[in-house]
């Protein structure tokens, strides 16, 4: 049987588009190995609550496990390093926090650029920081610790966690926001910082709100404000700063996947697609709710905007609030 010219064509193109199916399903698919889910942070933490209950809704979509590997130290640095020398291959992963878009401006000898070094995959979820005080603290409301501080800086201050952290760098913003001038304590950690709040050593404390509900619900602890643009969800009636007249104010915490970058577009698309599928499983959103954590899905495309719209933002402040570099 003979075919025309424009059959052959026809034809020819149908095998050549055959033969390229498998080759193009191939690059979507993921590596036929445990993916390594980089925390870095402690166990424990919000970041690794995070990525161990989202870790666990992707590996039943995927079939196969995903490894959370806790690699605290140097402020993200130890972690941003593993994943910079692992295969760009789709099955070594990193979660990245507002500490990755800091990092950039907060060290002086970084090993890697935060942006340019590693791919977005996707958002997971963001939590709060709250302006905090004692329980039997006159102060009741931001307007009320924005007077306090104008009134008397010399015996008002704000405690937060380490320089540079997001909590610390969020007071620096509220200071320059407001106009007030007041000193800004930094601490070792979320328990010493605490009792120096209680302790009445510190006026208002800036600190993420995810574990210290408990203390918040039953009252050992005052929640005056959070710093997000919109209300938190665990804390509902607590106003915003934009509320308080702090027009714009806006700081939320989050967590997000990235991987190395030069992981192939087709890897990181699929990672997106399964990930943002997990977040919308709602026992995956009831859990991470619990701990604190809002589940929030998008694109790598607008995680990417993200972390250079926190970086730039970041260093503006630390450049402001004359913090030398670490």
């Amino acid at each position: 049987m003979s075919i025309s010219r424009r059959d052959a064509l026809r034809l020819g193109g149908a095998v050549a588009l055959a033969g390229a199916m498998p080759g193009a399903a191939r690059a979507q698919s993921l590596p036929d190995k445990p993916i390594r889910l980089i925390v870095p942070n402690a166990a424990g933490g919000v970041a690794d609550l995070t990525a161990r209950t989202v870790g666990a809704a992707l590996s039943e979509r995927i079939k196969q496990p995903v490894v959370i590997e806790n690699r605290p130290g140097a402020g993200g640095i130890v972690a941003g390093q593993t994943l910079l020398t692992a295969p760009a291959d789709g099955a070594t992963l990193m979660v990245a926090t507002n500490a990755h878009a800091i990092s950039k401006s907060l060290f002086r000898n970084l090993p890697f650029d935060p942006i340019k070094d590693f791919a977005p995959v996707g958002l997971m979820g963001t939590f709060a920081i709250a302006i905090l005080v004692a329980p039997n603290s006159p102060i009741r409301t931001a307007q009320d610790l924005i007077a306090a501080l104008k009134r008397d800086p010399r015996n008002t201050n704000i405690g937060t966690i380490s320089v540079g952290s997001t909590q610390n760098l969020a007071a620096e913003l509220f200071k320059t926001t407001a106009g007030v001038d007041a000193t800004t304590v930094p601490f070792s950690g979320t328990p010493a910082l605490l009792t120096s709040l209680l302790r009445d050593d510190v006026t208002a404390a800036f600190e993420i709100v995810a574990p210290l509900m408990g203390q918040i619900k039953d009252g050992s602890l005052r929640a005056i404000a959070v710093t997000s643009s919109a209300r938190a969800a665990n804390l509902p009636d607590v106003p915003t700063l934009q509320e308080a007249g702090l027009a714009g104010f806006d700081v939320t915490s989050w967590n997000a996947v990235v991987a190395p970058a030069r992981t192939p577009a087709p890897v990181v698309e699929r990672l997106n697609k399964e990930l943002n599928a997990a977040l919308a499983d709602p026992a995956v959103r009831s859990k991470l709710l619990e701990a604190g954590v809002e589940a929030k899905g998008d694109s790598p495309a607008q995680l990417g905007q993200l972390l250079s719209s926190e970086a730039e933002k970041w260093r503006a402040v630390i450049e402001r609030a004359g913090i030398e570099k670490q």
